[in-house]
């Protein structure tokens, strides 16, 4: 998963991004609130974690644009420092999900993250088989079929078109796709990521009359659509 995690001190943001990325997540620190706020206009996440005192631009500024701008799904973990009571109920009240109190603990840390992004993402739990309309994805074998015939895929279309259904109807930036579907393996051309979509598109058959629209958002990346009517 891809989180984001706002602290001006870069102790705590290092703690954290320790933990999160030991655990296989994608951690992107941030310092200054409105530094984030700029990257959440351009890039998609899976999850933010908010220091509520932050110098230039708030926790709760954040927070509240984030709720306002973003899907309501997207879970907000918030810090605070231990005496921060008022805090927590500002915080909680402009609809974070949850919140730590600071000296943070790695322990705690990872299993508040990994509880707000199961109940989130209750899809992404690896079961066997994953079931989107008339696709079948058997996530162990990489085995995808669509109305009962199989679909020959490589891995990375099988992974890449797994991404899309798993976030229907969000759009989701090209850093995203790379980091979900290439991992650590980011310097791949832009153009390998575009051939990918191109083929899942054309063997999935992702285009309105079928019901799916697999369309580039301009500037950002790409989404799913499913039809209606």
């Amino acid at each position: 998963m891809r989180i984001a995690v706002l602290d001006d001190d870069r102790s705590q943001t290092d703690l954290v991004c320790q933990v999160l990325s030991a655990a296989g997540h994608f951690c992107h620190p941030f310092q200054s609130g409105k530094e984030l706020l700029n990257q959440l206009r351009r890039e998609s996440f899976d999850m933010l974690i908010i220091d509520w005192q932050v110098p230039d631009l708030s926790g709760a500024d954040v927070l509240l644009w984030a709720r306002e701008k973003l899907s309501p799904n997207l879970p907000v973990l918030f810090m605070t420092s231990r005496s921060g009571e008022d805090d927590i109920v500002a915080g909680l009240a402009a609809g974070a999900d949850d919140y730590m109190i600071k000296p943070i603990r790695r322990g705690e840390l990872l299993a508040r993250v990994q509880a707000l992004l199961r109940r989130a993402y209750p899809s992404q739990n690896p079961i066997e088989q994953i079931q989107f309309g008339n696709f079948i994805f058997e996530a162990r074998t990489g085995r995808l079929t669509m109305s009962g015939t199989p679909i020959e895929v490589t891995q990375k279309e099988f992974d890449l078109a797994l991404l899309f259904f798993r976030n229907l109807g969000r759009p989701l930036s090209r850093a995203y796709i790379l980091e979900a579907v290439w991992a650590r393996d980011v310097e791949i051309p832009s153009r390998t990521m575009d051939t990918h979509v191109s083929r899942v598109r054309s063997k999935l058959q992702l285009r309105p009359e079928h019901g799916f629209r697999l369309a580039p958002v301009y500037s950002y990346g790409y989404r799913l659509e499913q039809m209606t009517g």
